[in-house]
């Protein structure tokens, strides 16, 4: 009994990785799918940070050129302390 069970268990065992490693065809492959895309540049006024444009220019409001606005990424990482 114990060798029919065993037997039982080794081909569902194969069977099932026999599906699961088909050359992956039946798993996608992510490192094609999810390939990482460009940030988004904006600008923005400093004295207006609620204006954001995708190209750089002049503030609508006061005219003062526009900087590249800092993602809140990079703004994280250049606030920690250096030790």
């Amino acid at each position: 009994m114990k060798k029919t069970m065993l037997m039982a268990v080794a081909a569902l065992f194969s069977v099932s990785s026999a599906f699961t490693a088909d050359n992956g065809k039946m798993l996608p492959d992510t490192t094609k799918t999810n390939k990482a895309k460009p940030a988004k540049v904006q600008y923005t006024c400093t004295m207006h940070p609620e204006v954001l444009l995708d190209k750089p220019g002049k503030c609508p409001k006061c005219g003062m050129p526009l900087v590249k606005k800092e993602s809140a990424k990079k703004k994280a990482d250049s606030t920690k302390m250096k030790m």
